[in-house]
């Protein structure tokens, strides 16, 4: 009996021992972590979204702004010669003009208004005279583009014709003085060659 109840002590003093080194290997474990956070890096700060108003939705960086002797008549050449899709019109106060549209053609957008003298606005070019600005239309087929502006009332400038870069190339005047350029490609050339094309061209005029 005496042997029973030694064992028996022994056992309970080793399983005491045990519990108390699990105990420590928890308590230390639980300190380190306390010690020694795991390092987060700082959450970097929220950018505010960008505002939806401050850039009209396709738009690019420079969009030529037109200024005409009638917003509304120029709007309908404009659909007419150049296929050109009205995307917002905005009528002056009188009711008789335009305060300002906005148009595409193809993958470009173009602004237009009317004039507005009495409001310190530009002219339009054909009470001026003249314009110092022409606009390249760069189009698949040129011939068609060409024609069909002309049909819609634009004058011939320039008549097509393939040009020393490689273009085939004309020039126009809509009925609101504007000057137009209308080109499709026609031989892909390196500087060196328009260069020197250049120079024969000249040399020949």
């Amino acid at each position: 009996m005496a042997r029973k109840s030694k064992a028996k002590t022994a056992k309970k003093s080793a399983g005491r021992k045990a519990a108390k080194k699990t105990v420590k290997k928890v308590a230390k474990k639980a300190a380190r972590k306390v010690a020694r956070p795991k390092s987060r890096k700082p959450a970097a700060p929220k950018r505010p979204a960008a505002s939806k108003a401050a850039k009209p939705t396709g738009l690019q960086t420079v969009t030529p702004y037109l200024i005409v002797s009638s917003g509304a008549r120029a709007i309908e050449f404009y659909k007419k010669a150049f296929g050109a899709v009205e995307v917002y019109r905005m009528p002056a106060p009188d009711g008789q003009r335009v305060m300002h549209a906005e148009l595409t053609i193809g993958a470009s957008f173009i602004m237009l208004a009317d004039e507005f003298p009495e409001h310190g606005g530009g002219r339009g070019p054909d009470i001026v005279g003249s314009t110092t600005v022409s606009i390249h239309l760069r189009v698949p087929n040129a011939d068609k583009a060409f024609a069909q502006a002309v049909e819609a009332g634009a004058s011939v400038i320039m008549p097509l014709a393939d040009v020393f870069w490689g273009d085939r190339f004309g020039k126009l005047r809509d009925p609101f003085g504007h000057e137009w350029s209308v080109a499709h490609q026609v031989r892909q050339l390196t500087p060196a060659q328009i260069a020197e094309a250049a120079k024969k061209a000249f040399a020949a005029s």
